[in-house]
């Protein structure tokens, strides 16, 4: 009987806030969960983490970039109409 490790498939980068996000929360309950680490996945967890890592900081900064654009705009408009007046 053959004892090799199984080996996790490295799946396809994800494409949204919440998949990536999704995969953040189960990599660190997996790995928080494991008596002993399991080195041979080791690799494969922390590469899928930090891509979806990427993923959830580039909607973040996104989302951030809009609320301030909005938030500017926000502020020009409401100094406009005190200047009118």
């Amino acid at each position: 009987m053959s004892t090799a490790p199984t080996r996790k498939r490295k799946k396809a980068a994800p494409k949204t806030f919440k998949a990536a996000y999704d995969i953040l929360k189960t990599n660190a309950a997996e790995l928080q969960q494991q008596d002993e680490p399991d080195i041979d996945n080791l690799m494969t967890t922390v590469e899928e983490s930090i891509t979806a890592y990427r993923v959830c900081e580039t909607r973040i900064n996104a989302v951030q970039r809009a609320l301030d654009a909005a938030f500017s705009e926000e502020d020009s408009t409401t100094i406009e109409d005190s200047n009118a007046n």
